[in-house]
């Protein structure tokens, strides 16, 4: 018998080497001396802290990882391209990557919004756990072939706040009339509530505020939000973003160009991405904590929570704007209706534990 199990192992290691593995293959088709000089571009102004400084982290790693094989230059919005043309330079291969947040392809694919926020919506841990293993991705990825593009879930703003507002917000008769920045799907909640949403770039936020272009904006949370300086030209700060409860941020590469890519540069992109997803968000509850307790020590800030009355109506208004958008367009039903049920599934999960937690113990 010991001899008959040394001979079998000895004929395993013979047709083995007769015939190379999947991952002997792989390893053949990487050509050490190919290099690659990719652009990548984004949506946020160049140096943008946490998110713009996470695409040039993302873009070392990636330079490391590879040995210099895969190196990438990150341009800010305006640098190469227009922030908003990110998706167009991706898709005709203009540029090789770009770093954005879905909502922004509203009007050319409605349903992407689903992957970055829904108001009322899932919290940043639950997005990404319907992204990377709820069949998110690959609805995500399914929608976006047609455009030839990879989308790589890479980065979260987490819970965002509910906005600055130059007016207190008692009742949804408050809402009325008021002009506030605020993008996305939430945008339309807010029009359909009595308000007037406004699209405005970054760097005119604060000049509107200051001059009553508009009354209000939300922007992301208490970092961001102090660096911007709007606790200086407004008063009130309103609580939860109900709009954007963990808005999920992406990767996009051009697919036929990723597609020539050897194996194991593939593997290092995803990597790359996915580290870039947990760094961003564990950096946003560092800053985000530290810099709450900066406006309230150093601005003379009312920080309030919304009405109950206010919330009720956005989440009903809510609730009509996504039947308004999944009957008219079947490929957004299909997405929500993930969506929907991975919320409805995870619920008595978190309502068990999270929930709990928070109310009652934290």
């Amino acid at each position: 018998m010991r001899n008959t199990a040394i001979g079998l192992a000895s004929g395993a290691v013979l047709g083995s080497g007769c015939q190379p593995t999947q991952t002997e293959t792989q390893v053949s088709e990487i050509d050490p001396n190919r290099k690659y000089r990719w652009n990548m571009v984004t949506t946020w102004p160049p140096n943008f802290p946490i998110i713009g400084e996470g695409c040039e982290r993302f873009a070392e790693w990636i330079n490391q990882m590879s040995g210099g094989r895969l190196q990438i230059r990150v341009y800010g919005g305006g640098e190469l391209i227009p922030p908003l043309e990110a998706f167009d330079a991706v898709s005709t291969g203009t540029a090789q990557l770009a770093h954005g947040s879905a909502y922004y392809w509203a009007g050319k694919i409605p349903a992407a919004q689903f992957f970055a926020s829904v108001p009322f919506g899932m919290n940043a841990q639950q997005v990404n756990a319907w992204i990377l293993k709820g069949g998110g991705l690959e609805l995500w990825r399914e929608i976006y072939e047609d455009f030839d593009l990879v989308p790589f879930l890479a980065g979260n703003t987490i819970a965002q706040m509910g906005g600055w507002f130059n007016r207190e917000i008692n009742s949804i008769s408050d809402l009325k009339g008021l002009k506030m920045r605020i993008p996305g799907l939430g945008s339309r909640v807010f029009e359909k509530a009595g308000g007037s949403a406004v699209l405005s770039a970054g760097s005119e936020i604060y000049t509107n505020l200051e001059r009553g272009v508009i009354d209000a904006t939300e922007w992301i949370g208490p970092y961001h939000d102090y660096l911007m300086g709007f606790h200086k030209i407004a008063k009130y700060y309103y609580s939860p973003g109900w709009h954007e409860a963990g808005t999920a941020l992406e990767l996009i590469i051009n697919k036929s160009i990723y597609d020539e890519l050897s194996p194991d540069l593939q593997e290092i992109i995803a990597s790359a991405a996915g580290r870039l997803n947990q760094e961003m968000m564990a950096e946003m509850e560092v800053k985000n904590s530290e810099y709450l307790e900066l406006i309230r020590s150093e601005a003379e800030v009312e920080i309030r929570k919304f009405p109950d009355e206010v919330l009720e109506v956005l989440k009903a208004k809510t609730s009509e704007i996504i039947r308004e958008m999944t009957s008219n367009d079947p490929l957004s039903a299909r997405v929500y209706e993930s969506f929907r049920k991975f919320k409805e599934i995870n619920k008595p999960w978190s309502d068990l534990t999270e929930r709990v937690f928070y109310t009652e113990i934290a």
